[in-house]
């Protein structure tokens, strides 16, 4: 009898496997077949997926239009004219933009700029609308059709392919308005800007909803909903005197509803990208650097040896000119808006090289709590012969190296170089130059002292994503306006090289990109100009009383104050501050630049693991390349003071008074 009953629960078991192995069977025969479809859609002839979508959108909307009277068989009658309608009207441009679009690729073997990319996303909603127009007319007569479900599918790309068509259409006006061969737009700056102001009005909802990230990989797809949906429930428990930790919690409680209604979620994220400042997405973006979050992500990453912040000291240096290392030119500490102070930077590196614990470099270590050392003080490994500046990025806004660790300690694995990266101050607390300042202060002292960092110099390369791709270029503009090294290798990953408000397809595109919509960007690029803080105080101008409005105004003017002071002083010592011996920054002129390899960019906005690895390995050639030779041209103009001579009577009188 035992084995009896012992077998029961064996065969319900064993039945019971049967049946879910069978379900992820056919759950993998629908993926494939849906990936094949998806595959056959994309490598069809745009006007052949046209035909093909009319046709079955005819055919669909003839069979919703005789089942009677009902509401559901309407609307996707409806929905199914839309898509035809939409689709006739949208080929013919997509058409005109293809064949026009190879004189805009970068080389014969890098066939990609903004119009080939419209047209991608096009062709994406095209397909998807394409595949469940195939679906619908296969099980429409089915028991087990989903009406409502198919339906507001198909009317959210509806809206989806309405919207680009509009895209389309100001990207057909860019090609008749710019000259052949120009991307951005050249005209007049009113034209612009109405340009610009045109199709930002644009419904931009359609795309975080059901839509959300359908130009991209499937892969994808879940990453970005996550983050939307973490993103509209952040924003619901904002400004409400709660700490980031908590409105955190908060939000991963109150976010199920974003995840059951897509158009609910689509509507919030586009009130939050129009009507939020700035400073809400400072605070969404740091929300990496939460000591709890930030603790578990280094407990997933590699440890490393080293991994400390230091405090450099806002002391004056000489650098030698690469020119004739017999000259020498002072590198000031950053002076900008907030006057001299220390610069933090943190020193990351797999093996504890020489250098990296004397005492010189142990005086500027900066303590942030107790650390846990899990394995054996070892010996000291001999200096790298390269080092790698790393600049991190957050919209000159946000983050800070601490957030960027992780990766950055596998960077320093898989190079088996010491990386220094840079902690600049953030806008709008700290417009620029600041940023600038700071970053270009830091790289001279991590070149003059490479030996501290445990490195001997021989390679030093620069790399950044997002703001800090802007920042490694800048620098290495200023060193070369310097006189001083530059760079042998620039990393920049998705930098910042065009802050102009110019249209141009890829602004476009911006508009449905489900990371850095170009509202986001204008906000922060107001911020980093110094432009934000004004608008920030006259939105909060009711809620001040008189003492508040008295305070607020003489902030403001201390800071234009300090602004025009640090501006005229730069000026000065600029044009003016030239000794016998050394040599001051070059003034206005045109100079020759010469760096040893150019910039390596990887167009990619979402750090994979695999991803980490390809700029790793970018990393390394940047580092082991032998030398190239290529010749920059640019113009260095001097920053200049409207109010200079009122910033020299305050500079004398300020020099009196010390003296007394």
């Amino acid at each position: 009898m035992e084995p009896a009953v012992e077998s029961a629960p064996v065969g319900a078991q064993a039945s019971k496997q049967g049946k879910e192995g069978s379900k992820n069977r056919s759950r993998r025969r629908w993926r494939k077949g849906k990936i094949k479809a998806s595959a056959f859609s994309h490598s069809m002839d745009l006007r052949t997926m046209t035909q093909s979508l009319v046709t079955l959108a005819e055919d669909n909307m003839a069979f919703f239009s005789s089942q009677g009277p009902g509401e559901t068989a309407r609307r996707l009658s409806n929905v199914f004219a839309g898509v035809r309608e939409q689709a006739l009207g949208l080929e013919p441009t997509l058409g005109q933009l293809l064949g026009v679009a190879h004189h805009f690729d970068l080389d014969t073997e890098t066939p990609a700029n903004g119009y080939r990319s419209l047209v991608h996303t096009a062709r994406c909603c095209l397909a998807h609308l394409l595949h469940k127009s195939r679906y619908v007319a296969s099980n429409r007569k089915s028991i087990f059709f989903r009406a409502s479900h198919n339906l507001a599918e198909l009317e959210a790309y509806l809206a989806a392919l309405t919207q680009l068509r509009a895209m389309a259409y100001y990207a057909q006006r860019l090609l008749t308005i710019n000259r052949p061969g120009v991307l951005f737009f050249e005209g007049d700056e009113g034209l612009t800007a109405d340009f610009l102001q045109e199709y930002v009005t644009l419904h931009k909802g359609c795309f975080y909803g059901r839509c959300l990230g359908f130009q991209f990989t499937p892969a994808i797809r879940p990453f970005l909903q996550t983050l939307s949906i973490g993103l509209v429930s952040f924003g619901e428990h904002y400004k409400r005197n709660e700490t980031g930790l908590s409105v955190t919690a908060s939000s991963l409680f109150t976010g199920g509803r974003f995840a059951i209604d897509p158009e609910l979620r689509g509507a919030e994220f586009e009130r939050i990208i129009q009507n939020l400042d700035v400073h809400f997405w400072k605070a969404f973006w740091n929300i990496t650097e939460i000591e709890v979050l930030s603790s578990l992500a280094n407990m997933a990453s590699t440890t490393v040896r080293v991994s400390r912040l230091l405090s450099l000291p806002p002391e004056a240096f000489e650098m030698p000119l690469t020119s004739d290392p017999r000259l020498t030119v002072t590198i000031s500490p950053p002076l900008a808006h907030t006057g001299p102070a220390p610069v933090l930077a943190r020193l990351i590196s797999y093996d504890l090289r020489e250098g990296q614990d004397s005492k010189v470099l142990n005086s500027l270590a900066k303590s942030e709590g107790p650390r846990l050392e899990l394995r054996p003080r070892p010996h000291q490994a001999p200096r790298s012969r390269a080092l790698v500046v790393h600049i991190h990025g957050g919209g000159f806004v946000a983050q800070t190296s601490k957030s960027h660790e992780p990766y950055l300690k596998n960077w320093a694995q898989e190079l088996g170089v010491p990386i220094f990266s840079i902690d600049y101050s953030l806008a709008p607390e700290a417009p620029f130059p600041r940023a600038l300042e700071e970053c270009f202060f830091a790289y001279c002292w991590a070149v003059k002292h490479c030996d501290l960092l445990g490195s001997t110099g021989e390679r030093i390369c620069l790399a950044g994503d997002s703001a800090g791709g802007n920042l490694c270029i800048t620098v290495s503009l200023r060193a070369a306006a310097y006189g001083v090294r530059v760079p042998d290798g620039i990393m920049a990953a998705y930098p910042v090289t065009t802050l102009q408000s110019s249209a141009s397809p890829s602004r476009l595109l911006s508009l449905m990109d489900p990371l850095l919509p170009l509202s986001v960007l204008s906000k922060c690029v107001s911020a980093y100009s110094g432009t934000e803080a004004e608008d920030h105080f006259d939105s909060d101008q009711k809620a001040l009383g008189v003492m508040g409005l008295v305070q607020r105004d003489t902030s403001l003017f201390l800071r234009d104050l300090r602004l025009g002071a640090s501006s005229w002083l730069n000026s000065f010592l600029e044009l003016s501050g030239r000794k016998p011996q050394k040599t001051t920054s070059p003034t206005a002129g045109e100079l020759e630049l010469s760096p040893k390899h150019l910039a390596k960019t990887a167009q990619t906005d979402t750090l994979t693991a695999t991803e980490r690895l390809v700029l790793s390995l970018v990393l390394q050639q940047a580092l082991s390349f032998p030398q190239q030779t290529t010749s920059w041209k640019f113009c260095c103009f001097p920053r200049q003071c409207h109010n200079s001579r009122n910033c020299l009577k305050k500079k004398k009188k300020k020099r009196k008074e010390g003296r007394k």
